[in-house]
């Protein structure tokens, strides 16, 4: 069995937005500024409710930013 990574675009999706801001997104999602870089950078895998939060932000599914893959 292979290992599995999550990838996000919620960079592509803020600057599609306008150019949102991390702080910006933040604020929305009711986190910090650096849990959203961390999740960007795919260092940080986010709750289920934080995950639904961001997607809110965007007005998107849950899958409309990250997506589960296997690590090749």
């Amino acid at each position: 069995m292979g290992s599995y990574v999550i990838k996000n675009w919620i960079r592509r999706l803020r600057f599609d937005h306008n150019e949102m801001t991390q702080q910006e997104l933040a604020n929305l999602a009711r986190c910090t500024r650096q849990t959203i870089i961390a999740i960007e950078q795919g260092k940080y895998a986010p709750s289920l409710e934080l995950a639904f939060r961001i997607a809110r932000a965007f007005e998107v599914n849950v899958e409309g930013f990250f997506q589960y893959e296997e690590n090749k």
